[in-house]
Parts: structure tokens; sequence; C-alpha cells
């Protein structure tokens, strides 16, 4: 597919994020905020190698952040506080080109932010 844009954001949406968001290889920016979206983030979107900018705030998302994201290295913006994600940033992520990251830090443990990568985690 071409698509390189998908704006689902504030159009109520519920369920889970289908693991198919994964085949959409030359999205560069997807956007699902403020839906009622539930589940946990699923691992396939680390084969969104394209990625720059992913925003996944203010849904209903739990369970812990999917290893795959940290390969997402040309991802500069990440939004995916006001959900209920617990766990860690995958490492990687913290390494790489993340400019404005807004991650929650109240439940999920911010390693980059102890190490000085970064101080925009927490």
């Amino acid at each position: 597919t071409e698509l390189t844009y998908l704006n689902l954001s504030s159009n109520l949406l519920t369920g889970n994020i289908p693991s198919s968001i994964g085949s959409l290889t030359q999205l560069t920016r997807l956007d699902l905020r403020s839906n009622s979206l539930t589940g946990s983030i699923p691992s396939s979107i680390g084969s969104l190698a394209q990625l720059t900018r992913l925003e996944l705030d203010g849904n209903l998302l739990m369970g812990s952040i999917p290893s795959s994201i940290g390969s997402l290295t040309q991802l500069t913006y990440l939004d995916i506080s006001l959900n209920l994600l617990t766990g860690s940033m995958p490492y990687l992520l913290c390494s790489g080109g993340l400019v404005r990251p807004h991650i929650g830090c109240s439940k999920v443990q911010c390693n980059c932010c102890r190490s000085g990568v970064s101080n925009f985690f927490c």
C-alpha cells in the first residue's frame, strides 16, 4: 500500500488495534489518539520501519510496550501517555532519535531517564 499518513484520532473507535496495522509498511505517521482503543499495542507496529510519528495517547491501552517498537529507528515523536500501560520503555528507543516522547512514566519504567540519554521521557 502507498498510504503514508493515517489519522483516525477522535473518532470514538473501540476495540483492539489490529495486528494487520503492521502491513501498512509505508506509513510515516500513525495517529490513533483520543479514542477508546483497548488491549495491547500490537508488536506488528515494529514493522512500520518508515514511521516518524506515533500517537496512541488518550486510549485505554494496557499491557507492556512491545520491544518491537525499539526497532523504529526513524521515530522522532512518540506519545503513548494517558493509557494503562505498564512495564518498561524499550532501550533502543532511548538511544534513537526521539525528540518529543511522551510516555506517561507513572506506570512505565523509563530506564532511559536514569541513563541520562534524554530528560524528556518523564
